[in-house]
């Protein structure tokens, strides 16, 4: 495929508003890696922890990760809602993983990132974790669907070594689906 034949493929994505997929298909041609070619692609996770477990999210769904900073608190949200920041001009809610996923409190500490996530509808949401770890590069075939968990938030699970990372579903998790 030739590069102008690889603009115009991303163009005509970018038109049906599916980010996900020019952002796959961008990355595919950065790697020279797709399905056509019988290729394994890769998926890349940013990997964090929270509560002494490991979790995931698409880098796709990454803006960027900022350190913890001072946060304006919201009269009358819920208790995982840790408040608004200014970032760069912006209002970004920040929320804390640990609370809105049902484990327990934690006290931010130097380790602590703020990881700010592009949402639907230009919606920016910053998200609490307790360490930023890497960003894993994983074939699709390595990740499974999570089966039997009562969480809606854990969609997948992928193998690093002898550990399971839980892959996390942005928008379940957040409730954007909801608004």
């Amino acid at each position: 495929m030739s590069h102008s034949e690889s603009n115009e493929e991303t163009s005509i994505l970018a038109s049906r508003g599916d980010w996900e997929d020019v952002a796959r298909t961008a990355a595919g041609d950065l790697i020279g890696r797709s399905d056509e070619e019988g290729m394994d692609l890769l998926r890349e996770l940013l990997v964090f922890d929270l509560d002494e477990s490991t979790y995931a999210i698409s880098v796709e769904r990454v803006r960027e990760i900022v350190r913890m900073r001072d946060l304006t608190s919201i009269p009358r949200s819920p208790e995982w809602m840790l408040g608004v920041m200014a970032l760069r001009g912006e209002i970004v809610e920040v929320v804390d993983l640990r609370l809105k996923l049902g484990l327990s409190a934690g006290e931010p500490n130097r380790a602590s990132r703020i990881i700010v996530l592009h949402g639907d509808a230009e919606r920016v949401t910053g998200i609490l974790v307790d360490s930023v770890k890497e960003v894993f590069r994983v074939s699709e075939e390595a990740v499974m669907p999570a089966q039997g968990f009562e969480v809606t938030s854990v969609t997948e699970i992928c193998r690093r070594g002898e550990e399971f990372i839980s892959i996390l579903d942005p928008d379940s998790t957040l409730g954007f689906h909801d608004v």
